[in-house]
């Protein structure tokens, strides 16, 4: 399959004429606990060439879309953003963008572009954009968690990032048994999450039949609290990275064209 993969993204920048910087697998696959029926989610970010940019009609409208989405089967699904959209979202503390980042499933990447983004990023780190992002993921999941039992996993992972961010104040690793670790879940909870990862990873989650009490109960325990937590944090105001993405951009644009 990497191989396809690789081969859709040379066929992208022949096909699209752009110069991809660099490209990743997200979702469960990167999140360490797809099962062997999981699709794969390829996501990366493209630089068109200068003529796109010098042109009277702006990014993003009509004929100059900022977004490359293409679909090969229910197996592989493969989407993009131009660098100057992405750059925007990083600006604003991205936590998908962020996700990208530290994917250690890498199918292709400009070191350079890669490497000065990420010096770049606890600059644009913003706790509460982050913190709510997750809540969110976390509290529309739960509700439909006793439809589709694979959803804990959602809700589960994006509870473990948010207690992540409010112990270190950063963005955490994105490998799900990583988080476990590291946030030394323990007990009845732990032994839980374990039989749901074995179920998940054999791909018999949906018929699962546990009563998950210990993590029906912490997830809505930290549901409540970190509603509270996020409530009391006073708006932060992120450091202006403008001219330095302006300049990353710019730079990188020259580089690959």
């Amino acid at each position: 399959m990497k191989n396809l993969i690789i081969e859709k993204i040379k066929e992208i920048e022949d096909k699209s004429n752009v110069k991809v910087l660099f490209a990743v697998e997200s979702g469960s696959r990167a999140w360490g606990y797809s099962s062997n029926n999981s699709d794969y989610d390829v996501r990366f970010i493209y630089c068109p060439p200068p003529e796109w940019y010098l042109s009277i009609d702006p990014q993003g409208v009509g004929g100059k879309r900022d977004v490359i989405e293409l679909s090969i089967d229910e197996l592989l699904d493969i989407n993009g953003w131009e660098i100057t959209k992405a750059l925007r979202l990083f600006r604003k503390s991205n936590p998908t963008l962020f996700e990208w980042m530290r994917s250690e499933i890498v199918y292709y990447q400009n070191s350079i572009f890669l490497k000065r983004l990420n010096l770049l990023e606890s600059k644009v780190f913003n706790s509460k954009v982050c913190l709510h992002h997750y809540f969110n993921i976390a509290k529309t999941n739960y509700q439909k968690c006793s439809q589709k039992n694979k959803l804990y996993f959602y809700v589960l992972r994006s509870l473990f990032v948010c207690k992540w961010i409010m112990q270190n104040h950063s963005f955490p690793p994105i490998d799900f048994q990583q988080l476990l670790h590291s946030l030394d879940i323990q007990g009845e909870l732990k032994e839980e999450i374990e039989i749901l990862f074995e179920h998940k990873k054999r791909s018999k989650l949906e018929g699962f039949e546990g009563k998950l009490l210990a993590t029906n109960e912490f997830i809505e325990t930290e549901l409540i609290r970190l509603q509270d937590y996020i409530s009391s944090l006073t708006a932060i105001k992120n450091v202006d990275t403008t001219e330095q993405l302006d300049n990353l951009f710019r730079e990188t644009l020259r580089a690959v064209w």
